[in-house]
């Protein structure tokens, strides 16, 4: 079957309008129900916690699978199913399991659908994985603002919209070209071999930190918001904000590749980071949060596509679906659960202005640090080079 990038754009589109319903608007959904900032940061930490378990399967799976695809599809109709049963109670503990049974699926799609479209784009020998992503990012500004302005009144909705939207997400996935599991045959290939790369395994413990920091803002920026002032229908305007802000990048980002080392684009990340957080906790009035929101476009983006692309190219063939969701467990797991988890205690503790304020903190040391790390690891390369051999950016 020829490669036709139209379903994987369209496919990127919808995948990410999901993602604007269920991960912008459930932390309020939360709220509507009556939970408080602790047991909200709970259940948004105990998700990526499955997912820790739940994303070396898959990723496992995928490269022994006949096809990567037929897990892909496992996994978007496993979590449009599953999450039609948040609704159906608010006792805690149910909802506790719940979010377990649903993250257990949804937690590796967008690592799965990554490795299946760059592979995608290596078979066809041509197409810019940043552009195909670029139609998530309008996806999700799309969608931002209409589930934002239907929330004000039913926000309840979030599931069935969700589910719906999973639905497109399925019949896209279905024209995709078959990509194989490079280990269906012949030899495994050990998943651990990846530890053995330092350089891939300095880059992903750099985005897995910053990822902390972003994994408290997802879960309680929604909170923020309203607590300073904003109401839901704003609050789809300022993720509408975040999500153009990727634009830029996207558009650039062949040549940023090409001109810029790897190590360079993580830390220009994590100070942007640094930076926006700083600011949220000096503002007073929610719309004040809206300009600072554009920052989102120097961080999120910039670590998600930099780790898929440079794990594409230094992950060998049998690993590149175990390489995408060990990252994927790194920043979508552990990162947001000591995100949430410790975020939610710490906004009962010392109040979100605060915390938000010890993120730009944390932050900023991490910057320092792995500053001095890339630059150890540069000087190790540079002996171990032969003479007269330049070195492309890395």
């Amino acid at each position: 079957m020829p490669v036709n990038l139209a379903y994987f754009l369209f496919f990127y589109v919808f995948l990410y309008m999901g993602n604007a319903v269920y991960g912008t608007f459930i932390p309020l959904y939360f709220q509507h129900v009556g939970f408080t900032q602790a047991q909200i940061g709970t259940l948004l930490s105990l998700g990526p916690l499955v997912a820790i378990m739940a994303q070396p399967v898959w990723g496992l799976l995928s490269d022994r699978a006949k096809t990567k695809n037929s897990i892909l599809l496992m996994l978007i109709a496993g979590s449009g199913l599953t999450v039609l049963l948040f609704p159906l109670t608010n006792v805690f503990l149910l909802l506790l399991f719940f979010i377990c049974v649903f993250t257990f699926f949804q937690s590796s799609i967008f690592t799965i659908s990554d490795a299946v479209t760059l592979e995608a784009l290596d078979k066809r020998g041509s197409g810019n994985f940043s552009l195909i992503r670029m139609g998530g990012t309008f996806g999700f500004a799309i969608m931002s603002i209409v589930f934002g302005l239907l929330a004000q009144k039913r926000i309840d909705l979030l599931f069935i919209v969700y589910t719906l939207i999973l639905v497109v997400c399925l019949l896209l996935a279905l024209r995709f070209p078959k990509i194989e599991g490079h280990q269906k045959r012949g030899a495994k290939m050990p998943v651990w071999l990846l530890f053995r790369n330092r350089k891939l395994m300095l880059y992903i413990c750099a985005n897995f930190v910053f990822q902390i920091t972003l994994g408290y803002y997802y879960a309680f920026f929604p909170l923020y918001f309203k607590e300073l002032g904003g109401d839901s229908a704003w609050l789809g305007w300022s993720m509408v904000i975040s999500s153009l802000s990727e634009v830029p990048f996207l558009l650039l980002s062949s040549r940023i590749f090409k001109r810029v080392p790897v190590s360079l684009i993580l830390l220009g990340a994590g100070t942007a980071a640094a930076l926006r957080w700083y600011l949220y906790s000096i503002v007073h009035h929610a719309y004040l949060l809206l300009p600072i929101q554009a920052l989102h476009g120097l961080i999120f983006i910039v670590l998600s596509v930099t780790m898929a692309i440079v794990i594409n190219k230094e992950v060998p063939n049998e690993l590149k679906a175990s390489g995408q969701t060990l990252n994927g467990l790194l920043s979508m797991g552990v990162a947001r659960i000591i995100g949430s988890f410790f975020g939610g205690f710490a906004s009962e503790a010392f109040g979100m202005r605060q915390t938000f304020f010890y993120n730009s903190i944390v932050a900023t040391i991490c910057i320092v640090i792995f500053a001095c790390a890339f630059w150890v690891q540069h000087a190790r390369e540079k002996i171990k080079r032969p003479p007269g051999i330049s070195q492309q950016p890395q």
